[in-house]
């Protein structure tokens, strides 16, 4: 699915016009970026919860030359899913 895909469907189930739609749901990616940036966490039942977890710095191995590198500590966007979403998608995971 893409967005304007997903953007039709929310017009579909809310009634209202497409362009509005993809207005809240670009309003919903910005909230979501600004809260995340500020190292907050987003819980929407049903759905799941967005967080930031914080990588440790590493070492690793360059793939081409051998050689070990040296990762930075870095964060990252985490989503950990709902029960509820969890149970529909295994409710449905047999249907196709």
């Amino acid at each position: 699915m893409t967005k304007a895909d997903l953007v039709a469907r929310i017009a579909e189930e809310t009634a209202i016009p497409k362009k509005s739609a993809a207005l809240a749901l670009d309003a919903l990616v910005k909230v979501i970026h600004e809260v995340l940036k500020s190292g907050d966490k987003i819980r929407i039942s049903d759905l799941g919860t967005f967080s930031v977890v914080k990588r440790k710095a590493r070492k690793g191995v360059n793939p081409r030359t051998g050689k070990p590198i040296k990762i930075p500590a870095t964060s990252a966007p985490k989503f950990s899913a709902a029960k509820a979403l969890k149970d529909s998608v295994k409710k449905d995971s047999g249907k196709k």
